[in-house]
């Protein structure tokens, strides 16, 4: 029973940062019906302009962390966001009135485009960090049995239920909000009602870069090592949540990221840990199959 709730914390942790990252794919998808796949490599830059922050500040060297971390997290959200508008004003708006598979090709071309990148920029090898954010409080010990709740997984899941909270709010109650959700409806009316829907689509690809850079910060912290190709994998992970959830269902991509969080982190606990991304995969075929609307989301009807 301690595994068990060690692994459920230990799962918690995880699935917040694929559900932050899942905010990003559920937003932009409900606006202009496009899978970012580059969204996971500005995760990736915002781990990078992470680390590169605190080993310039010194954080976890004698710097007053809580003041550090918040000017690392200012540096990743500013950056990352300046790739968010970048990638949607070059690689995406001039084919937005084109067929979906132009778009889908762009999205894959600008991931590959920030894979190379930063591997020429910044090193193939792997960047390790010391740990930034330790101690805690421990519920059970006996021998090499530990149940513990670390201080940094308690500032992991606290910020994403903030963000969650915020978002939501900004979704349902503010004017952009509302400008969001009748993009979502119908562009070409929402440009006939007055809304401008090139910077309420900008807005949104920020947003989402904003969201993938927090979440690349707790990697670091929570990891301590990153490379140039972790945005891939955790990418299509944290998309695989958001199908999971209902894509365009932003409580629905945190769900779908604490799930895929879960069954990767009880998988790799108790059976093989090689097999893990198979399982993770394996659900998002059965998801597709059997409700490929997700748990959340809402069937797409047709009017004629």
């Amino acid at each position: 029973m301690e595994y068990f709730l060690q692994q459920l914390i230990n799962s918690l942790t995880l699935g917040s940062i694929y559900g932050l990252i899942a905010i990003g794919y559920t937003m932009v998808y409900g606006i202009i019906g496009m899978i970012n796949f580059a969204h996971g490599d500005v995760f990736m830059i915002g781990s990078f302009v992470s680390l590169i922050a605190m080993v310039i500040l010194g954080v976890g060297t004698g710097a007053f962390l809580p003041l550090a971390l918040l000017v690392v997290l200012f540096a990743a959200i500013l950056i990352t966001s300046v790739y968010g508008w970048t990638l949607e004003r070059v690689a995406y708006r001039p084919l937005r009135g084109s067929f979906r598979l132009a778009a889908l090709i762009t999205a894959l071309g600008a991931s590959i485009f920030l894979q190379n990148f930063v591997q020429v920029s910044q090193g193939a090898k792997i960047k390790p960090i010391q740990p930034v954010i330790q101690g805690g409080f421990t519920f059970f010990e006996n021998g090499s049995l530990v149940v513990s709740l670390s201080y940094l997984q308690i500032f992991i899941i606290i910020i994403t239920i903030i963000l969650l909270s915020i978002f939501s709010y900004i979704i349902s109650k503010t004017p952009l909000g509302r400008s969001q959700r009748a993009c979502e409806q119908d562009l070409t009316m929402s440009k006939l009602l007055g809304i401008n829907v090139d910077k309420t689509i900008s807005i949104t690809f920020i947003i989402g870069a904003s969201l993938a850079s927090v979440a690349g910060m707790m990697f670091v912290l929570y990891y301590g090592v990153i490379d140039f190709f972790i945005g891939f994998l955790t990418g299509i992970k944290a998309f695989t949540a958001a199908v999971l959830g209902g894509i365009g269902s932003i409580p629905g991509a945190v769900i779908g990221g604490l799930l895929i969080g879960l069954i990767e982190t009880f998988w790799s606990a108790y059976f093989t840990i090689e097999y893990k991304d198979v399982a993770v995969f394996s659900i998002l075929v059965i998801v597709l199959i059997f409700r490929p609307y997700g748990i959340l989301g809402k069937p797409e009807v047709e009017k004629v």
